[in-house]
């Protein structure tokens, strides 16, 4: 199984990253440690990371927060008991509601197993997922970031991380998504502890705030 990182292992893997990298260690220096983002493996985190494709955080946790409200757990069985309607009163698409729709079908049926992906590497997690209409490489890398604490992700469709790397790196605004990877790749193995730092960045400069942290495709 692919390399985690864990809270005991967070501040050192932050540490080694700062040795590599004289930026990263800027952000160490400046902002401190970036927090230990994590979410649980099910599927209402995959719900919230859908809902947050190309929205802000804040839009995001309105739309999950409604459906909390409305059925309390929210699992495949209470999202499929739910008509279209009432999933647009909960602040969702059209798209995001067939998305999550088509996620939620998928678990029941056996499709997709989330449990299972605890064991399986990072690309055969990636294929099932980006079989499902509205999950896209974003989604999965968030995924695999959040729920599962794999080490080694850099989510390169994702605004905040772009915006980052280029501002802290002093980039011209016409980088491509392909220099930014070339640049990401001194991170390896901890591509996603550095992400973790980038994120932290982007937050604590002046004038950000925690509504636009991610910004992602699908």
């Amino acid at each position: 199984m692919p390399e985690q990182f864990t809270p005991a292992t967070y501040h050192s893997i932050c540490d080694k990253l700062a040795q590599l990298d004289p930026d990263l260690a800027g952000i160490i220096n400046t902002y401190g440690y970036p927090p230990f983002w994590s979410r649980p493996n099910t599927f209402e985190s995959l719900v919230h990371i859908i809902l947050e494709q190309q929205v802000s955080l804040a839009s995001a946790l309105s739309a999950l927060n409604k459906l909390r409200e409305r059925i309390q757990e929210v699992t495949p069985a209470r999202i499929l008991l739910l008509t279209d309607a009432e999933l647009r009163e909960c602040y969702l698409s059209r798209q995001k509601t067939a998305y999550i729709k088509y996620l939620a079908e998928a678990i029941i049926s056996g499709q997709i197993n989330l449990a299972a992906f605890e064991q399986m590497e990072d690309d055969e997690i990636r294929r099932h997922l980006t079989a499902l209409k509205g999950i896209g490489n974003w989604t999965v890398d968030v995924y695999l970031m959040f729920a599962l604490q794999r080490a080694d992700l850099f989510p390169v469709g994702d605004l905040a991380i772009v915006n980052a790397v280029k501002g802290l790196k002093l980039l011209p605004k016409e980088t491509t998504k392909e220099e930014l990877i070339i640049i990401a790749e001194q991170w390896q193995p901890y591509r996603t502890v550095a992400s973790m730092m980038l994120w932290h960045y982007y937050l604590s400069k002046p004038r950000q705030t925690a509504n636009s942290l991610k910004e992602g495709i699908k």
